[in-house]
């Protein structure tokens, strides 16, 4: 069987090197690596119908079809002389991109345009729906908001909440929250015919759609100036209304007829029930933007795109001089991004042509792409032409070198595999490595089981997009591996135990064993499923390679390597990718040091004036990074993991005695300090390092592929192959953690438990097929996912969720053993279910952090479970060794004993 696995590995990297060749750098078409990292792509649409355009129409999705209603355009007059408006309450449907639009019988309540238009993506009906907003037409402003939605050919037209005072010229957007649930949020406008006299308004109004007979309510205002025909943006939760109009007074010309175009923008963040919410002042606009594309598109997590839009002075040209307005004068053809993590403004892409430039233009997101449509081109004159537009990332490509420098660490890693195959023969050497592991092998290799590939991107990523109050877990990561080495690890040690869910069927019952070691079991079989997607996911995603491919070669050669020598290769490649992953991060920091202008210097002066190294936030709120949920969260997320994890707690049994198993903790204390500052280091820079050079920065990423994205962009060939292959190491140095740990759990909790007869050989040939089917099918899995992840992901997280819930409370299984005499199994089975249960109620009803959520499952477990022994007392067990009371002195353990004989 290891024959076949290597054959069948070394043919799949000979498939990736010829995959990765296949990739050509995009760096070898950009000098140095500065041309943007994305790309966009405009496509046309079918024309608007009746060939005259409309402007200031509403335009959503309803049931997958696209809607447009009303507008105004002028359709007798030429470009050079001035017509009369016309505006129109026809209602027109687009079923699919390829389609062409069909004008529906029903129509608006009136004839109306300018108004604010925004998509309820769902209702309690299905199929979402427009609402349009406000808007005005030839004689009258109107209040009024009405929703279509669009249901086997037809639509329904409903009256909505009207508005607190007539509006239009405003802007907004819908924000969907899970404590707040849905509201639309409207701002500024005018509340009389364009041409009168009067400002524009500062008013900010929400209404919240779970609540639609509470109607508008007033919020406080941006602390700007008032303004018309603003840019609304809604990305993360948060609000944004940007550049506009305000009116001012102009002696020589009619009576509110001149206007100044904004630049300035503003963040609203919502508050939680009956809390305000709180504005914050962005970055200045490079250019003014009024009437441009709005919403404005939302790309990404972070970045919004300023479509179109009218510059500083092109509002007084076009009302002084109308008839000289040929052409777009005025109206921008480029597109600017605000990205809201460094506060930037950058070109990112352009209008296809020169005669596309518009405003009072609405858009709307139509499954995954931006339609904008209609508009004015230029005074007067409005256009049918509807455009998508989609965002790709530009692939920079791997490389052969890069490619080389990777596939020669596999091949190590497949060589370590076959040199440790010779040296394991029995399940002792698989499952603890025959005891004869140094502790500092056993201390690096929990760090490298600890710290997936998901944390080596999500850490500098979180880093990069917060702060550093975060880095408080590091007194967690000093204080945990002191408190496990002198209670916990001497139990596992003393009882001669594999399975660290043998001590529960020891101290409890056989039940509270098996329940304990499925619920390990099926927990680490998901998460080897994420920490195979999501690395692939960035991997192909910045550097082209197949995600296939990644997934494949992460998993099987993972597999490979641990079925043929088990724990001790384990360990050992554990150590070889935790060097390289430590390496790797540092490689990166220093030559980010070198691409930001002022180095070093430059680097802590940018975080310092963004206040980048907040660390400590002081308050007794339990919903938010506060000191106290930092460090007591910290605390017992990591006693989860080294007193409950299966895979953690095996390293402390491949050492020779306690004292050597104690230096591995105490390893891991003193690694955290340097390791922690690494990485929260290497987030800042990266901050620093975008923060100057916004426009290398894709809004097609995620945040979480941020470090991904410089390793791809900027280092060079050869060391970027070195870090690549610290993120592989660091998917390898978790998967086959957990596979090793799976087949052992298997092994030891169910078939020598049920079968303790069966020989010792048998039980070795059992582990290693566990390890190839839970190795197949993790692997399977991830490829699964990859096809069909955008349905797929979400239910895999709540799975996750699910078993994560048992995990928590699992570990107040084990305090509740050994810190107590009085409890028993009865007890531990209604405290573990009691866990769960409060656990998941504290996750839905509350708004507990989720650094919590750990503690929350220790202590109801614990608190349950003794009280429940109190009351339901059964059959004591015999205490000795099972508790801190009755523990068995240093070097009596049933291990050294048999040495000993």
């Amino acid at each position: 069987m290891c024959r076949a696995l290597c054959w069948t590995a070394l043919v799949l990297l000979t498939n990736f090197v010829a995959a990765g060749a296949g990739t050509r750098s995009a760096r070898a078409d950009d000098a140095e690596g500065n041309a943007p990292s994305a790309r966009f792509e405009w496509e046309e649409l079918a024309p608007l119908p009746d060939g005259q355009g409309f402007a200031g129409g509403f335009l959503g999705v309803s049931d997958g079809a696209l809607i447009f209603a009303g507008g105004a355009n002028i359709p007798d007059a030429p470009p050079s002389q001035e017509g009369k408006k016309v505006w129109y309450d026809s209602i027109f449907v687009l079923e699919n991109p390829d389609g062409q639009w069909t004008k529906m019988d029903q129509k608006l309540p009136r004839p109306l345009a300018y108004g604010v238009s925004v998509t309820q993506q769902d209702t309690p009906r299905g199929g979402g729906r427009v609402i349009a907003i406000g808007g005005h037409d030839g004689t009258g402003v109107y209040d009024t908001v009405v929703s279509l939605q669009y249901k086997d050919g037809h639509l329904i037209i409903k009256q909505m909440p009207k508005l607190p005072r007539p509006c239009t010229f405003a802007c907004g957007g819908l924000i969907r929250d899970k404590v707040l649930g849905e509201r639309i949020y409207v701002a500024g406008g005018i509340d009389r015919l364009p041409g009168a006299a009067g400002k524009a308004l500062k008013t900010f109004w929400v209404l919240s759609l779970d609540e639609l007979d509470a109607g508008w309510r007033r919020l406080e205002p941006w602390p700007g100036p008032e303004r018309t025909e603003a840019v609304s943006a809604v990305i993360d939760g948060k609000f944004y209304i940007v550049s506009g109009k305000k009116i001012v007074s102009d002696p020589s010309g009619p009576p509110g007829t001149s206007h100044e175009i904004l630049t300035d923008g503003y963040c609203y963040t919502p508050g939680q029930s009956g809390v305000e919410g709180q504005w914050q002042r962005i970055a200045e606009i490079p250019r003014g933007a009024a009437a441009a594309a709005s919403p404005a598109p939302a790309i990404g997590r972070q970045h919004f795109l300023v479509v179109g839009g009218a510059d500083r002075h092109a509002l007084d040209k076009a009302v002084r001089r109308p008839t000289q307005l040929a052409g777009p004068a005025g109206f921008a053809t480029e597109c600017l991004a605000y990205h809201a993590i460094t506060d930037t403004w950058t070109t990112m892409s352009t209008f296809p042509d020169r005669k596309s430039a518009r405003v009072t233009v609405p858009t709307a997101l139509w499954g995954d792409e931006w339609i904008i449509a209609g508009g004015e081109t230029r005074l007067g004159v409005q256009s049918p032409r509807v455009f998508t537009v989609n965002v790709e990332h530009r692939v920079a490509g791997l490389g052969l070198l890069n490619i080389s420098v990777l596939v020669l660490y596999l091949l190590t890693l497949m060589g370590m595999g076959v040199y440790f195959a010779t040296r394991t023969r029995s399940t002792d050497d698989y499952f603890v490595g025959g005891r004869r592991i140094p502790w500092w092998a056993a201390g690096l290799s929990i760090i490298g089981t600890t710290l997936s590939s998901i944390s080596f991107m999500a850490v500098p990523a979180k880093v990069y997009a917060t702060d550093w109050l975060y880095y408080m877990i590091i007194v967690a990561e000093l204080l945990v591996p002191v408190i496990v080495a002198f209670f916990y690890m001497p139990f596992y040690r003393r009882l001669n135990i594999t399975s660290a869910y043998e001590y529960l069927e020891q101290r409890f019952n056989l039940l509270a064993r098996l329940v304990g070691s499925a619920s390990f079991i099926l927990f680490q079989t998901g998460r080897m499923t994420i920490v195979l997607f999501l690395p692939a996911l960035a991997l192909s995603a910045v550097t082209g390679i197949n995600v296939y491919v990644c997934i494949l070669v992460i998993g099987l050669l993972a597999t490979v390597y641990t079925v043929m020598g088990g724990i001790e290769v384990v360990i050992w490649t554990d150590v070889l990718q935790v060097l390289v992953l430590m390496g790797g991060a540092m490689v990166s920091l220093i030559i980010i040091t070198f691409h930001v202008d002022g180095g070093l210097f430059r680097i802590v002066e940018l975080a310092q004036d963004d206040n980048k190294f907040r660390w400590i936030q002081w308050g007794w709120d339990y919903t938010g990074p506060v000191l106290w949920v930092i460090v007591v969260g910290g605390i017992f997320q990591n006693l989860v993991t080294y007193s409950a994890d299966q895979a953690v707690i095996q390293r402390y049994l491949t050492t020779k005695n306690e004292k050597a198993t104690a230096h591995a903790l105490y390893l891991n204390a003193v690694i955290a300090i340097p390791g922690s500052l690494l990485f929260f280091s290497l987030g800042t820079a990266l901050y620093a390092f975008y923060k100057t050079q916004p426009q290398l920065l894709s809004p097609a990423l995620l945040t979480d592929q941020t470090y991904p994205l410089f390793i791809a962009q900027q280092l060079p060939p050869g060391v970027m192959g070195i870090v690549i292959a610290a993120l592989f190491a660091a998917s390898m140095s978790t998967i086959d953690s957990s596979l090793n740990s799976i087949s052992t759990a298997i092994t030891t909790d169910f078939y020598r438990r049920f079968r303790p007869q069966t020989d010792d050989r048998a039980c070795l040939n059992l582990a290693r097929l566990l390890t190839v089917i839970f190795g197949g099918m993790a692997t399977g899995t991830a490829l699964w996912m990859a096809a069909y992840h955008e349905r797929i992901q979400s239910l895999w997280d709540i799975y996750i969720s699910v078993l994560g819930l048992l995990m928590g409370s699992l570990a107040g299984l084990f305090a509740l053993g050994m810190f107590t005499r009085r409890a028993n199994g009865t007890g531990a089975l209604v405290g573990i279910v009691a866990g769960a249960f409060g656990l998941f109620c504290v996750q839905q009803y509350t708004k507990t952090h989720a650094f919590l959520y750990a503690g929350v499952g220790i202590v109801i477990c614990f608190s349950v479970g003794y009280l429940v022994s109190l009351v339901l007392p059964s059959n004591q067990k015999n205490l000795e060794g099972m508790t801190i009371y009755t523990q068995r002195p240093p070097g009596q353990d049933d291990a050294s004993l048999k040495q000993q004989l």
